[in-house]
């Protein structure tokens, strides 16, 4: 690693001073920013661990909302009854994040602020519409996500949590790389108060998560295995690497959709 400063503060004003700072980076649970330094690829003048402030932690429903703190760990995501029983793809989602070492260590705001391409957390956000709320602003899940490790963030802008409106029914299919754990293809399927469907796709695309609007429209009409049959998934815009072709991260798409209509069936 590089030589940098490193501070911890307790509270949210402290850590939004020091990344103030020329060169400081926050970091959450340090599952990614950590790899990376070790390999050289950042050279940040101060690191800020976030992990200290209690004010970004907890999990609380509110009305038809469950809001979520920015510093909760994955592993207390998958614990939570609270989350449990608003949103089961959501517990589904974090207990098939990595290993207990990760899931203790890693925060949802850190998944979303590095915004991975093949990260699960993004998907929940999309397919429940979820709003990111951080130390400046709100942000829509629709407008937050703006490529491969690009997000609507500015510098110095921390995610504080993130409300997710309570579905009537949820699931998360995960098609892992068996090395990484990190997904292939993989999907979460929400079907909200109003009737609509939702679903968001992480590990296909090539400019990372996103919605598939087909599969959405005819979900939403008819949902059954039927419906995804008549929906096409293009391979144009998918991943292409030495785990899965273009052609097969598009199959799969449709693979792990039935399997999400099966689990909710």
């Amino acid at each position: 690693m590089y030589n940098f400063d490193y501070t911890k503060p307790t509270d949210l004003s402290a850590a939004v001073e020091a990344l103030g700072t020329e060169g400081a980076v926050a970091m959450g649970g340090g599952q990614t920013l950590i790899p990376v330094l070790k390999q050289r690829l950042s050279a940040p003048s101060t690191l800020v661990d976030l992990s200290a402030i209690d004010s970004m932690k907890g999990i609380r429903r509110m009305g038809d909302m469950l809001v979520i703190g920015g510093g909760t760990t994955h592993g207390a995501v998958a614990s939570s009854a609270d989350v449990a029983a608003a949103i089961p793809g959501l517990t589904e989602l974090a207990a098939k994040i990595g290993d207990p070492q990760v899931r203790n260590r890693g925060t949802i705001g850190g998944s979303l602020a590095n915004n991975d391409p093949a990260a699960c957390y993004p998907s929940a956000a999309l397919a429940l519409g979820a709003t990111i709320e951080t130390n400046q602003r709100e942000i829509a899940a629709d407008d937050f996500f703006q490529g491969l490790y690009t997000t609507a963030l500015n510098e110095g802008e921390v995610i504080t949590a993130v409300k997710f409106p309570i579905p009537t029914a949820s699931t998360y299919q995960k098609f892992e790389q068996p090395a990484s754990r990190f997904s292939l293809t993989s999907v979460f399927l929400a079907k909200m108060g109003d009737g609509s469907v939702r679903v968001g796709v992480t590990g296909a695309g090539a400019d990372g998560v996103f919605r598939h609007a087909g599969l959405e429209q005819a979900l939403s009409s008819d949902f059954s295995a039927s419906a995804v049959d008549g929906v096409e998934v293009s391979a144009d815009g998918m991943s292409n690497d030495l785990h899965a072709t273009p052609a097969f991260r598009a199959n799969l798409v449709k693979v792990m959709t039935k399997r999400a209509i099966a689990a909710l069936s």
